[in-house]
């Protein structure tokens, strides 16, 4: 389901409650929403150059990231410091609205990261994000965790927009998506492509079947990702950003788990957001 966020909704910082009860409902059946027109394209502008120079860093490196370690996507997350830390993508006010509804109140985010889809990428192997809790279960429990993704560009099936699989992520079972068992439920319900426009997130339950596809394009598709978790699933890792970025987490209902710490030249000791990071 896509929904459009309107000029009052933008004028008041708030969603409607019908368009509120329509994205938790989608979250819970189809086990996805995208909400458009919710980011600053100008903010988006500032993070793409950005991100585009760091991609280049990777793929010099060839430090091909994700599900497989395939060639031509990247584990990579925007830079966690000033000028490149907004708001309206860390805190954005209507995609907290969502998942405070779905998750409850205390929600903190767990992962502060993405995935770059290159020119000649290859097919990742169908996958989840996060299994379900237990495995013996006959019906599948609420959702626990979501991925929020942002692109800072139009993601069309032109570079590559990921692969999703309504519903997957009510089936029950092992971790892993064996070819008999994707075939099945292909006959169930098809996949479809994750598009999304310019300033629109995708909030997906991390259990929904997804991959990476080829980008057929010549340019670099970026996807950033944000998990958020439910506040009795406890986590042991604290997410790192740079000391004077700190205003942007501010007045959330999001608990967003930060630590903020002095680095020179985007490292220090072991931590380097693009080669060793701790999203």
């Amino acid at each position: 389901m896509e929904i459009t966020v309107q000029p009052k909704e933008l004028a008041d910082r708030k969603l409607s409650d019908a368009h509120v009860k329509q994205a938790v409902d989608a979250i819970r059946v189809d086990g996805y929403v995208v909400l458009e027109n919710v980011v600053s394209h100008e903010h988006l502008d500032i993070l793409r150059e950005r991100m585009d120079a760091d991609s280049q860093i990777l793929i010099n490196s060839e430090r091909w990231g994700g599900a497989g370690g395939l060639k031509g996507h990247l584990q990579q997350g925007p830079p966690p410091f000033a000028p490149y830390i907004f708001r309206d993508i860390v805190a954005n006010p209507y995609v907290v609205q969502v998942t405070q509804e779905l998750l409850g109140p205390g929600l903190y985010n767990n992962f502060y990261n993405g995935n770059t889809n290159c020119p000649g990428s290859i097919t990742q192997p169908l996958h989840r994000d996060g299994a379900h809790l237990w495995t013996d279960q006959e019906v599948a429990h609420p959702t626990t965790e979501v991925v929020v993704n942002i692109s800072p560009q139009d993601t069309t099936e032109e570079n590559g927009s990921v692969e999703l699989w309504p519903g997957s992520h009510l089936e029950v079972g092992e971790h892993g998506i064996e070819p008999e068992v994707e075939e099945a439920r292909r006959k169930i319900c098809p996949p479809i492509r994750g598009n999304a426009k310019k300033g629109s997130a995708l909030i997906r339950d991390m259990r929904l079947w997804h991959r990476g596809v080829p980008n057929p394009s010549d340019e670099i598709r970026h996807m950033i990702a944000m998990i958020h978790r439910v506040h009795w699933l406890k986590s042991n890792r604290r997410l790192k950003y740079k000391i004077g970025c700190e205003a942007a987490f501010e007045n959330s209902d999001l608990d967003h788990n930060a630590e903020f710490i002095d680095f020179v030249d985007e490292k220090i000791d072991d931590y380097n957001y693009l080669f060793n990071p701790r999203f």
